[in-house]
């Protein structure tokens, strides 16, 4: 690792998290790769390092970021993954950002993240429950397909209830990144809860065009109003309300049909098929025989069924 990183030369570093700093490094075989390197005060742990390791060593699908390798000797842990050129999607939501995505890229990356995270809910084996999907941890390769990343905090679902063993509780609170300050996460609380408010209101009102990044330029306006609506829909309070990640892709997907490119494009990400055409409300969804992908690992499988496949 320090030969990768010419001895991990301040150079070579392309971010910094609460786990530790990240650099860009070249194997001897010339691949490039990201080496996630802990710190002795690192706010995640060994558990956190472990879960990663066992977690993504199983799992392989275009929409979520490979572990090539990783180092846990004389007292160091660092991670290997493949190489992201295009680094976080917070990179480039961010007023810095020279060049700003156009709606129909964002929604394309949306798209990627979505299935990514509903092969996780689905099509792993026992299914995973991430819980802590944001902007940074949604990462851009070289043709900015989303992949997602950072597992250290994710967990198992539970089996289903087999033989009288009932199933395994699984919390519903965000996790997220750890804080130091109490002051800190408030202040970070109150700037969302008072942003979503906001949002919330303008789109109540009709108003929601005035919330959107001008930087993107022209796009479709039922498609931003449809869109606003299913993410205002995903962070409700109750959790029985939002939709499922099932419901999400598919309702993706139809805001994707309605863009100007639909008849000429086609994103990666979005899926060949769906069954049927209809969505129903996310309190009833049946995600078990709703929707079909493809191009997973070169394989077709049904997003939502209890999967009886081997993880690949």
């Amino acid at each position: 690792m320090e030969l990768a990183t010419n001895k991990f030369d301040i150079s070579t570093q392309v971010g910094q998290g609460g786990y530790g700093k990240v650099y860009k490094g070249i194997l001897v075989d010339g691949t490039v790769v990201a080496i996630k390197r802990a710190q002795q005060d690192s706010l995640q742990g060994s558990k956190e390092f472990f879960t990663e390791i066992e977690l993504l060593s199983r799992l392989h699908h275009r929409n979520l970021v490979s572990l090539i390798g990783y180092c846990d000797e004389e007292d160091e842990q660092m991670l290997v993954y493949e190489f992201m050129p295009n680094g976080t999607l917070r990179d480039h939501l961010s007023a810095k950002s020279k060049e700003p995505l156009s709606f129909l890229m964002r929604l394309r990356i949306a798209l990627g993240a979505a299935r990514g995270i509903l092969y996780l809910h689905t099509e792993a084996d026992p299914p995973i429950f991430h819980r802590d999907i944001k902007a940074s941890n949604i990462l851009l390769d070289s043709r900015f397909t989303a992949k997602v990343a950072d597992f250290g905090l994710s967990r198992l679902a539970p089996i289903p209830e087999t033989e009288g063993t009932a199933p395994g509780h699984v919390s519903t609170v965000v996790k997220g990144t750890p804080v130091r300050k109490l002051s800190n996460t408030l202040q970070i609380q109150n700037v969302f809860s008072v942003f979503l408010n906001q949002v919330t209101v303008a789109h109540q009102s009709g108003m929601i065009f005035k919330m959107v990044d001008p930087r993107m330029g022209s796009c479709p306006s039922d498609c931003i109003e449809k869109f606003a609506s299913l993410a205002l829909r995903c962070v409700l309070d109750e959790t029985d309300a939002r939709p499922s990640m099932a419901e999400v892709m598919m309702e993706l997907e139809a805001i994707w049909r309605l863009t100007p490119e639909a008849d000429t494009t086609m994103p990666e990400s979005i899926a060949t098929e769906s069954i049927g055409q209809s969505v129903p409300p996310s309190s009833s969804l049946d995600t078990r025989n709703s929707y079909l992908s493809s191009d997973v690992s070169g394989s077709n499988l049904i997003s939502g069924a209890i999967p009886t496949i081997a993880p690949r």
